[in-house]
This record gives structure tokens, C-alpha cells and sequence, in this order.
């Protein structure tokens, strides 16, 4: 009977028993039985028994580097066997560097090229399900052999009856369901593991995979990537005035959730340059103009590629560089470009006062630190890196200290934080693989002030006068409502007062002029200021110089005084 309700609830959580038994056979067999025993996790399956281990997980005499890297292998291995979505896992793993040890990063790396493609024939079926047509009525060729493959998807090369050669994205058959199966498995498994190995909750693999689970819902859907595809090239557009990048068309008529077309760059990636002389000199500059403009894309526009390494940089044939890979971008909030923008001016101005209340801004924290403290030691984790060349700047470690800096005063960033110092690692790996030597904070520094005086410019200051306008005349108007609501919601429980003072009219009309007085002054301050954001850039010689705009404005706010003046006579 036991049995039967073991199975029974086992179902319950799980919903393919069969895929569970698989996992845990993998993870024992790969040296976590241990761990499986010490949770109880064989025991939820009746009949379940462990594989012989070919590793040991615990090993008193390794160091600490010796056993991280154990670990990682033992993962590594275990993702390999397990498939797409624990290989996608490990991929994730591996960008971690702010919390993970660099052993085991190391090891999971390794991942990012073991992923085993589909047979042709599946590929075949979901292009021609999803397009409603034969292969051959669509493309004049397809080479059966995939150029690219992926957790989610496999990449061949073709060619339209145009004559246009293409990529032709494929998504892998059921690769949706199986990744919502071993989600649900791993998490489960995970949570139970946390609770008996400090080393596995150090990992934070739960937060981790709640993570992976929802940035790969958006991966899973190809028409969210050609979408950003398409945004990505129409922002270059505007900045890239020599068309140094080279971002892929989409041809969206034959472009679905499960098949995306896109124009085919013939091109060499970066990561097989290994010297700057392979790569050729004229090629440096347009790596580091390059580099330019996605620092632009991320501080101005908000809207990036995160995932840059030399993988997805390619040097084409006509010397340009192409982007391809768009399903994994980053956003920036208003908010949260601005802040980067402080932060990162901060840094180069040497301004570690403001740089500690721009993470104070944007940080998760219970209790604010001791702000002279964090100072210090942000001061001391950064500063020797400030003014290295790419050569010599280690910008993982840079980023690990700073991230160990912040968790010593209990200060968390945001998920979105660690996308965009991910986003600038990969930047930094480009440069250091062909022996580039750039220096980031100099390529940051031509472009920062540029963007300070763009977000303290007069539309913006303008848009932000507004809203504190509002804001002001929104409180100055609900104040008298709830003063009202509540006397009414107080005299339905007929609660009753005399209050009795002596000149209470005259006191109430202060009180009233007073209120009413400080609404026009906060109004006139706007007004003044609205109208001086108009002359801000503007040589005056004589006052026919100076807009209609700002005479209005500061018209009615010279209205607005006298009436305060006004009232303060009577």
C-alpha cells in the first residue's frame, strides 16, 4: 500500500515518472547519489535502484579550486547525457561568474558546443507543418547538413527560387514540452537537494532555473527573435552612419514560432582569429567603432544583444561586421539607463560617492548599510582595475568583486543588472581572443557625456518638470477628498465632536491661504523653469531673442506671484 501511495504522489508532482527515473539514474551514475540518498529522492520511486557511481563527489584532501572543478565536471557530464534543456541549464550556468567558482564556470563551458542536431527528415516536417507548403515550393536548395545547433534550435544553410542564400532556423520537435517536463523534474529535484547540501543552496540553482525557465519561454518563440532581429537593425540604422554592422534581414513570410528565415552572412567568426595580424588592422578599427555602438545601443537605446561573444561576431567577406543569434537581448528601463549611465560616469570620473548611491538606487536591501563603509570598499575593489587596457583588466574579476562587495552589506542586484556586466564580459573576451588591446572605460568615456547632456537635456528636464507638475496638482486636489471620505466614513459609526476655538473662521481661512499660497509658488517654479529650458542653448543680445514660449511661460508665472503676493497684503 505504501508503494502505491508513494507512486501515486510521485505522479502528482511529476508527470513523466519514466523521464525522473532517467534524471536520477544520470545524476547517480555521475557521482550525486549521495546527495539522492541523503534527500530521499530514490525513494520516491518504488523499484528505483541506484546505478553503479564512475566518480566521487567528496574528497577531503582536494582543494577547494580541485573540488569546484569535480563538481562542474560531474554537472558537465550529466547535462551531456540528460539532453537540450539540461545542456540550455548548464549554458546558463556558465554566465554566472558574479557568484560561481571560475573552476567550475570553466567546465560548463565546455557545453556550449556538445549539443547533437536532428535527423533532416524532422527538420523537413516542421518547416513544411509550419509554412503549409513543400520544402521544394519554398526553397530552390537545403544542405541536410546543419551549419548550427542549439539547445533550442538547429541552423541550416539554403537557397530561396530569388536566388538569396538564407539560414533556415529550425525549432527542435517538442523541445517546448520536453523543456516544461525537466523543468518541473529538475526544480523538484533541486529544492530537495537544497535542503541537505549547503554547497548546492550556495549555488542559488532554484532562483537560477526559474530564470532559465522564463528567458527560454521567450527563446522557444522564433517570431520574439526575428522581432528583435528587426529592432535591432532599424536602431543601428540611425547611429551607424558607415554601416559597419551588419544585422540580417528577416524574411518574414516564412517566418513562424517554429521556423525562422533569415539572410545569409558569409562571413569568418571572431572566434577563430587568434592575433590581431590574422584579423588585419583595418578590421581593429571597425571592432572597436563597433564596440562603440553597442555601448550606444545599451546606454541610449535600452535595447541590446546580450549575448555578443565571438561566436556571433563574424567577419564578412566585404569586411563589415555581421551580428547573428538574437533570442537572448536585454532591456533598460528610462530609469534604469539613466542609472547605469550615473554608474558608470561615476567610475570613469573616479566619483565613488555617487557610484555608491546609484547601487543604493537600484539594489534589493532589508536595511541600508553604512554608506562611508561601502564607499571604502567599493573604492578598493575597483579602482585598481581603473585605467587598465583590455590586456591587462580582468573584467570577470572586476565584476566578481564588485558583486562580492555588494553581498558583504547585504545589497542584491536586479537579474537585469547581471545581463548587462554579461553582456560586457563577452565584449571584453572578443578583444582579449585576437589580443586586442582596448581599453573599455576609454571607449565608455567618449560617449558617457554625450549621453549625461542628453539626459539632462531641455525635453527631458521639460518631461520631468511636467510630471512633478501633476504630481504637485494631483496631491493639492485629492487631499480636500480624503479629508472629506473620512469625516463621512467617521459619521456613519455616528461618532460625534465639539471642538471649540476662539476665531476658528479666521484660522480655517489661514490655514486655506496658506495651502492655496504654496500650490502658486511650486507652479510659478515650474513655469520659470519650463520657460528658462527654452534660452538654455541660446545666444541673447537683445530680448526679441528670447522665444514666445518663455515669455508665456514666465508670464504666467508672474501671474501666479502676484496673486501670492496678494494674498500675503490681505
Amino acid at each position: 500500500m505504501d508503494i502505491i501511495k508513494t507512486g501515486i504522489g510521485i505522479s502528482k508532482t511529476i508527470k513523466n515518472v519514466s523521464r525522473f527515473r532517467e534524471i536520477l539514474t544520470v545524476l547517480s551514475r555521475h557521482g550525486f547519489s549521495e546527495l539522492i540518498v541523503k534527500s530521499g529522492l530514490d525513494k520516491l520511486i518504488p523499484g528505483f535502484v541506484l546505478p553503479a557511481r564512475v566518480s566521487q563527489l567528496k574528497n577531503e584532501a582536494l582543494s577547494s579550486e580541485e573540488w569546484w572543478q569535480i563538481f562542474g565536471t560531474q554537472l558537465r557530464l550529466s547535462f551531456e547525457e540528460l539532453g537540450p534543456s539540461f545542456i540550455k541549464v548548464g549554458q546558463l550556468m556558465a554566465t554566472r561568474e558574479d557568484i560561481l567558482e571560475p573552476s567550475m564556470i570553466r567546465e560548463l563551458k565546455l557545453l556550449q558546443n556538445k549539443v547533437k542536431g536532428i535527423p533532416f527528415e524532422a527538420a523537413r516536417q516542421v518547416i513544411e507543418d509550419n509554412l503549409g507548403k513543400k520544402l521544394e515550393d519554398v526553397f530552390l536548395s537545403v544542405d541536410p547538413v546543419a551549419i548550427g545547433t542549439a539547445s533550442i534550435g538547429v541552423v541550416y544553410q539554403a537557397q530561396l527560387h530569388t536566388g538569396q542564400k538564407v539560414v533556415v532556423k529550425v525549432r527542435r520537435p517538442n523541445i517546448a514540452r520536453t523543456i516544461l517536463t525537466d523543468f518541473e523534474i529538475l526544480l523538484f529535484i533541486v529544492d530537495k537537494l537544497e535542503k541537505v547540501s549547503s554547497e548546492i543552496k550556495f549555488l542559488g540553482m532554484s532562483k537560477m532555473i526559474s530564470d532559465f525557465f522564463k528567458s527560454t519561454q521567450t527563446e522557444l518563440n522564433f517570431m520574439i527573435e526575428a522581432q528583435n532581429c528587426e529592432r535591432l537593425r532599424k536602431n543601428l540604422e540611425v547611429i551607424d552612419k558607415d554601416g559597419y554592422l551588419v544585422v540580417p534581414k528577416v524574411f518574414k513570410e516564412y517566418t513562424t514560432q517554429e521556423v525562422l528565415v533569415l539572410e545569409f552572412l558569409d562571413g569568418r567568426p571572431f572566434n577563430e582569429f587568434h592575433s590581431m595580424q590574422e584579423l588585419g588592422l583595418d578590421m581593429v578599427e571597425k571592432l572597436e567603432k563597433s564596440i562603440q555602438l553597442f555601448t550606444h545601443t545599451l546606454l541610449a537605446d535600452g535595447f541590446f544583444h546580450a549575448d555578443l561573444h565571438g561566436g556571433n561576431f563574424f567577419v564578412l567577406k566585404d569586411r563589415r561586421i555581421g551580428i547573428i543569434d538574437f533570442g537572448l537581448m536585454g532591456t533598460l528601463s528610462k530609469k534604469n539607463r539613466a542609472n547605469l549611465i550615473s554608474i558608470l560616469y561615476a567610475v570613469i570620473t573616479y566619483n565613488f560617492d555617487n557610484l555608491v548611491y546609484e547601487f543604493l538606487d537600484v539594489a534589493e536591501y532589508e536595511s541600508v548599510p553604512d554608506h562611508e563603509e561601502l564607499i571604502r570598499d567599493i573604492k578598493d575593489a575597483i579602482s585598481p582595475y581603473i585605467g587598465l587596457s583590455i590586456k591587462e583588466t580582468n573584467m570577470t574579476e572586476l565584476v566578481r568583486n564588485l558583486i562580492r562587495t555588494l553581498s558583504k552589506h547585504e545589497l542584491y542586484l536586479p537579474r537585469e543588472w547581471f545581463i548587462i556586466f554579461r553582456a560586457l564580459m563577452t565584449l571584453d573576451g572578443v578583444g582579449k581572443s585576437i589580443g586586442m588591446d582596448l581599453n573599455i572605460f576609454q571607449v565608455l568615456e567618449k560617449d558617457l557625456p554625450g549621453l549625461v547632456n542628453e539626459l539632462l537635456s531641455k525635453d527631458n528636464a521639460q518631461e520631468e518638470l511636467m510630471w512633478v507638475a501633476k504630481d504637485v496638482i494631483s496631491s493639492l486636489r485629492i487631499v480636500p477628498k480624503h479629508l472629506k471620505w473620512f469625516l463621512k466614513e467617521s459619521s456613519k459609526n455616528n461618532y460625534s465632536a465639539e471642538i471649540r476655538i476662539r476665531d476658528l473662521d479666521r484660522l480655517s481661512r489661514g490655514i486655506n491661504r496658506s495651502f492655496y499660497t504654496l500650490g502658486l509658488s511650486l507652479m510659478a517654479c515650474v513655469f520659470i523653469l519650463c520657460g528658462s529650458l527654452f534660452v538654455r542653448n541660446i545666444e541673447i543680445v537683445k530680448l526679441s531673442d528670447i522665444p514666445v514660449i518663455s515669455w508665456v511661460f514666465w508670464g504666467i508665472a508672474t501671474y501666479m506671484m502676484g496673486r501670492v503676493a496678494l494674498l500675503r497684503k490681505y
